[in-house]
Order: structure tokens, then sequence, then C-alpha cells
């Protein structure tokens, strides 16, 4: 491509930067059109050399051949080289108001829309990140002039007369170890990142300062930076060991009507640079510092990745780092990535994979938004009168046709006032007072718009007045019902006061009820008591012996009816009762007392409920006081309770009345 057009296209790209917010802001005027895109814009810097290496020494490897493109040697064939392309390059004789002013101020613009913008400064150990993104005093990076133009725009913006005012808040964290510090707060320890319910990223308990101006900004600033961590290694002094965050918040507040609010959120990452540490000379904490940040930076490069193919999950959940950059990769937010490069041969490699990763992130997507909503205070609680939280839909059915025709008796109509509007939630008399009294506030606000006004609860106004209508016919259809029986009852009473002796020569027939369905008891369930057969043999050969153990007999039942002049029906049913005689009952207690007193521990256990325990502790407690007087003496053993002793004699009497063993043999 030659300088001609590939200047046009430049100059068709920053048209397009500067332009953006006006685009963004059309398409919040379509309901349910979707954000337009914004591609992650992408600029390289190439540092100059370093001191101790001079350019005769050392041959740079990178070389620029305009303001966006460059090329590197190809160390496959060093008779070629490898070109790149992107939104500008700066070369080594860039200063920090160039890089600003061409890439990072015609994004600030964006934040008095309500939209989101970061800026990141990726790269090598080495290539001089932190100096772009903070500088020095005689030469300030990106964050201190970033923040004196915002300050100064918001104070603009805010003027008194203007429709908005606004406020500017900052947080500084780093993330160190996949630990999310607080570097205005070192003590708060490791905080934790959310997601609230519309996909915003959030860090609870992160500290907000607010600032006015750009003294305020640097009381803060400054002895939180002194609390980012950063060591020495071979190639660095002065080595960030961590990825430092700087959060500045722009809300807006509308001063009139309709009192919307915005949010714009402002990122300002200073990423720690990918290591070698066969060159860094790494060892112990900074091994392990130098491992956790190649980790982000690779979740990084996968997160990318997956952007640019489309696939349908993106790894943000895998770092911290990533997490936190989710609305600048693929989100919601306008974001430059600065990436810088060294031109020294010894960095060729990690230039190689600075390139890279900046020529697959300008292909990464964005859709930025306008963060836009109503203010608290709009839905202030104000005092409604009692008619006002009933409603007027007494007084306009009062004026109706259809309550003439019924003869009801109506309030006269009051005329309605702004504030009385036939409203769907002045019927909610059964909410929380407070709740009613904000919502009916909203409601008369939005009604006093006109038809410019958004409609309550994003419902059409011609739906809700359907719906009112229909609700205003069923109410009127209710009445009618209501005053139709009244007026049958009526004519009823009047009949029988007329004529009495008419009521007198009515057949019975004519004045009984309604027979109504006849309610009858459940019946109970049929048991019955399987005896053993020797039991039932001895009690047939025996005929003066009268013991039964089962007896079916009829019993008659009761039908209740609701109608009291019928007379109860009786039904004949079969029942199953238990009948045992007192001389079985005092059989079994006999055989019971002669096994207590004469039976071993063996021959305890062949009874029900009694185990090897219990066995033991009859037979102890036989040969310590003697033999049992009675059964009812078991209770008497230690670890033997009187329902114990119940169940045991439930179990065991009638078996052994029969001759028979009830437990194991």
């Amino acid at each position: 491509m030659d300088a001609g057009p590939r200047a046009q296209l430049r100059r068709r790209d920053m048209a397009a930067a500067a332009s953006g917010a006006g685009r963004c802001r059309l398409s919040k005027v379509g309901a349910g059109r979707r954000p337009p895109p914004a591609r992650v814009r992408v600029a390289v810097r190439l540092r100059p050399f370093v001191d101790g290496t001079t350019e005769a020494n050392d041959a740079p490897c990178v070389r620029g051949l305009d303001s966006c493109s460059l090329e590197i040697a190809n160390w496959r064939n060093h008779q070629e080289t490898l070109k790149y392309q992107f939104d500008a390059f700066y070369g080594e004789r860039s200063s920090q108001q160039d890089i600003y002013a061409g890439s990072v101020q015609p994004i600030l613009r964006h934040l008095l829309e309500g939209q989101n913008a970061s800026v990141l400064a990726y790269g090598p150990t080495g290539a001089g990140k932190t100096h772009t993104m903070l500088g020095s005093p005689e030469q300030p990076g990106v964050i201190p002039r970033a923040l004196m133009d915002l300050l100064q725009l918001t104070r603009e913006e805010g003027a008194e007369g203007r429709p908005w005012s606004l406020s500017v808040t900052m947080s500084y964290l780093e993330i160190y170890q996949e630990k999310v510090l607080d570097l205005l707060d070192p003590a708060s320890g490791d905080l934790v990142i959310r997601e609230d319910c519309r996909g915003n990223i959030l860090i609870p308990g992160l500290m907000q300062k607010p600032i006015t101006s750009f003294a305020d900004f640097e009381r803060h600033f400054l002895p939180a930076s002194r609390n980012r961590t950063v060591g020495a290694t071979r190639l660095n002094q002065r080595s960030s060991r961590s990825h430092a965050v700087l959060l500045v918040k722009v809300d807006q507040r509308e001063r009139f009507a309709p009192f919307r609010q915005r949010e714009g959120k402002l990122y300002l990452i200073d990423l720690a640079g990918s290591e070698d540490n066969r060159r860094t000379g790494n060892k112990g904490l900074r091994l392990k510092e130098s491992g956790a940040i190649n980790t982000s930076l690779f979740v990084l490069g996968k997160v990318v990745d997956a952007l640019n193919q489309g696939l349908p999950r993106v790894p943000y959940r895998d770092s911290k780092l990533t997490r936190l950059l989710q609305d600048s990769l693929g989100g919601s937010a306008h974001s430059i990535l600065i990436a810088n490069i060294a031109p020294e041969r010894r960095f060729y490699l990690d230039t190689v994979t600075a390139l890279n990763f900046a020529a697959r992130s300008k292909e990464v997507i964005n859709r930025p938004f306008t963060n836009e909503s109503l203010q608290p205070h709009v839905l202030a609680p104000v005092k409604l009168s009692q008619r006002e939280l009933l409603g007027p839909s007494e007084a306009k059915r009062a004026r109706g046709s259809r309550e003439e025709e019924l003869g009801s008796s109506e309030s006269p109509a009051t005329p309605t006032s702004a504030s009385q509007k036939l409203s769907p939630l002045q019927k909610l008399s059964s909410m929380d007072p407070a709740m009613l009294e904000r919502l009916l506030s909203l409601d008369r606000l939005l009604g006093s718009q006109g038809s410019q006004g958004t409609p309550l609860l994003s419902t059409p106004r011609r739906e809700r007045m359907v719906l009112m209508k229909t609700v205003e016919e069923k109410d009127l259809e209710i009445e009618r019902l209501k005053m139709k029986q009244k007026e049958l009852e009526a004519k009823v009473l009047a009949q029988e006061a007329a004529d009495p002796k008419e009521k007198e020569n009515c057949s019975p027939a004519m004045l009984r009820p309604l027979a109504r369905r006849t309610v009858t008891v459940a019946k109970p369930l049929k048991k019955a008591v399987v005896m053993p057969l020797q039991l039932i043999q001895e009690q047939a050969a025996s005929p003066n012996a009268e013991i039964h153990i089962l007896k079916k007999r009829g019993r008659k039942r009761k039908l209740e009816s609701l109608d009291a002049s019928e007379q109860p029906e009786e039904k004949a049913e079969d029942c199953w009762e238990l009948q045992i005689s007192p001389e079985l009952l005092a059989h079994g207690r006999q055989k019971i007392l002669d096994l207590l007193n004469e039976g071993s521990a063996r021959d305890l256990r062949s009874l029900q409920r009694i185990g090897q325990k219990k066995a033991q502790l009859i037979v102890g407690w036989r040969e310590l006081h003697g033999p049992f007087s009675q059964v009812e003496d078991l209770e008497r053993v230690e670890g033997l309770s009187g329902k114990q002793v119940e169940s045991f004699l439930k179990a065991n009497i009638l078996g052994l009345a029969a001759g028979h063993r009830c437990g194991p043999p």
C-alpha cells in the first residue's frame, strides 16, 4: 500500500474515532437497537536505547516505516523483514504529549456521555510501560495528563447553568500474585471481583476518594503509588511485580426533568511485563512473582484469541486480570492498547511476541453503550390523601351513564388534578404505603412530561388504557350482578309478605330445599390377629372353655345427613374385634414368670425383645435378689424401663400361652 491511500485510511479511522461518541448517543434513541461496534485501537511505542548501549554497538531490530506501520527482522531469514500495521506508531523521538494527544485524549469525551473507556500499557519487562503511564515530573505520562484534562472537562460541563452536575471519584488497586489489593487502603486485604445483574464488573470494599482538582488527585495517588510492589532484576532496577489499575468514575446528574443520571468509568492499567527468567535471573520470591505475571498474561492472550475466533466461552474467569478487563476486551468500553517494545536485538523474541499480541488485539470488537438511569430522589415519598390511594375510578363511575341505570349511590365527581390522573398503580391499595407513595410520585412525574415522557414500567400508554378500561367494565358487571341479586331477593320477600296463605297451601315438595349429598363416615380398617394352630385346636377340644381370639360381629352405623327432616338411615357393617379371656392371659403370664425364674440366659434370649445383654442382666439380678414374684418385677432390674417391660409382655404373652416360642431358637 502506497503512502497516499494509507494516509487516507488513517484520516478516515481518526474521523471515525472522533465521531464515535455521536454514533453511540444515537444508538440509544431507537429502542432495541444494538450498540455500534468499536474496535480496540492499538498504538505501538518504540523506546530509545537505554544508557550503556548505543545504536552503533547494538543495531536496532525494529524500524518504523511511517506513522502507522513498522518492520522487524525475520529471525528465520535475515534477508527478509516482517511488517506490521497498527492505528499509530510512535518512534524513539516521540514525546509523552504525542502519545497522549494522538491516542488517549480523544476517548475522554466518551466519559461525559456515560460510556466506559480503558487504556492498557502492554509489553515485556524494561520496555517502558510505567514510564508511558506515569512518566516523570518533567515529562508527565498518560495518567496525570488524562486526569488533568478530565477534571477540566468536568468543571466546564458541571458549571452553574449547565444541565448536568458532575462528580469524580478515584480508586487504585494492584493485582499481585492473583490477589486484588487496595493501594489506597493496604490493610483491607484481598478483595473479590463481582458482577452485578447488568453485567458490570465491580469490587466490593474498594475505597473511593472524591477528587475535584488535580491537587486532590496527587494527594491520594502519590502515597498509594509507593504501596505498589516493585523489585530489582537484572533487566530493571524498579521492575513492577504487579498489575496496577487506576479506576476513575465520572457521575453525572441532571438538574432538570427527567432527572437522569449517567456513570462513566475510565480504566488506566499498567500491566506488569512478561519475563524470561533465564535473562532476569529471578529466584525465590521473584521467580514466584514472575510465574504469576506470565500466567495472567497467558490467560490474557487466550481471551483475545477466543474473542477473535468467536468461541462460545471466553476464559475471563481464569485470571483476576482478565476478569477485571472484561469490559475492556470484548465488553462495553472504548479501549486503547499501547504496546511498548525495545529496539535492542537481545529483546527480539519479546518484541515479536508483543507485536503479535498487539496485532491480534486490534481485531477485538467492543460495543460501548451509555449507562443511563433515573435518579433515586425522583422516587421521593410524598403524602397522599385517602382518595388518591383508592384511585379516582369511583368518581369517574359516578359520572357514567351505566351508574344511572343501576341507581348506585356514588360520591359526586370531583375535578381531577394532574396528581389524580388515572393510574393502574392507584388500584393497588394493598401495597406497602411507602412503596405506593414512591410509585405514584414517579407516575405523576412521568405523566407531567406528556407524550415525550417515558411510559411507566415500560408499558405503552395505549395498552395501559385498554387494561384500565377492561378493569372498569368488569367492576361495573360485578355491581350489576349484585344489584340484580338484591332486586330478586326483595321481590321474593314482597311476595311472601303479600300472600301468606298461598305459602301454607303449597305442597311440601315445593317448599322442600334442594337435596344435598349425604356425608358418610369413613370405614374403619379391619384388623385380625393370627394365633398358633395348636391353641385353636385346644379351644375346639374343650367345649367348656370360652376362649375366643377373634370374634366377628355386626355393627350398625348411622349415616349422617345434612337434611334434618329426614331420618338417619342405618346400615349393618361387618367388623372384627379381639377378645382374650382372663384365663389365657394368666396362663401366659405364669409361663413368662416360670421362664424368668428357671430359664438360663440362652432360654431368655428366645423371648421377644430380649437380647444377650438383657438376658445377662435378668440372670444377674435373680442371683442377687432371688426369684421373681411377679412379671412386673422386671422393672426393678437395672437397665429395664417400664415401657420396655410393657412391650415385652405384649410381644410374648400370647405366644407362651399357646405353648410356642416367640423368639429365635
